[in-house]
């Protein structure tokens, strides 16, 4: 079984508040969404709905002392509230996308591939039956942003 975790709201709800100047300054841009289902909350992990308000931001998510380190761009809604998953459920904006899922143990990648969506749990479980693997980091595949982490559970 796994669990699949989204960012906190907290963590970034205080950026809403700043300026488009006071955000530039931080490398973040404020977007609305334009087009259905192609701004991905990293929070809510559902996509913005058109005209919604969302911020475009560098997000370190891989925080290792390892050459593995990494970070990448991620939207967040204004709107978004924390995401609230049970054991082994994949949201719909996971589905229907491409993914790269990258496998991780002691900081350093082990194993990674590409996977549709809809057919994530069989590399999830591949993945984890391999004892040197601890998370898994999924990312957009197409554009190469990070969408979430997953963790073993029970």
């Amino acid at each position: 079984m796994f669990r699949i975790h989204a960012l906190p709201a907290a963590q970034f709800q205080p950026l809403f508040a700043l300026s488009d100047d006071a955000l530039a300054t931080r490398d973040i841009r404020s977007v609305v969404a334009n087009e259905a289902r192609s701004f991905p909350c990293r929070v809510s992990l559902r996509d913005a709905e058109l005209g919604e308000r969302l911020l475009l931001l560098p997000y370190e998510h891989h925080a290792v002392a390892t050459p593995y380190r990494a970070s990448g761009p991620i939207f967040v809604r204004e709107a978004a509230t924390d995401a609230a998953l049970d054991v082994g459920e994949v949201p719909d904006q996971l589905r229907r996308r491409l993914l790269s899922v990258r496998a991780y143990g002691d900081g350093l990648m082990r194993i990674a591939d590409v996977v549709e969506g809809k057919e994530i749990e069989t590399l999830v479980a591949k993945f984890f039956a391999r004892a040197d693997v601890d998370t898994l980091h999924v990312h957009f595949a197409r554009y190469g942003c990070y969408a979430c982490r997953i963790t073993r559970a029970g």
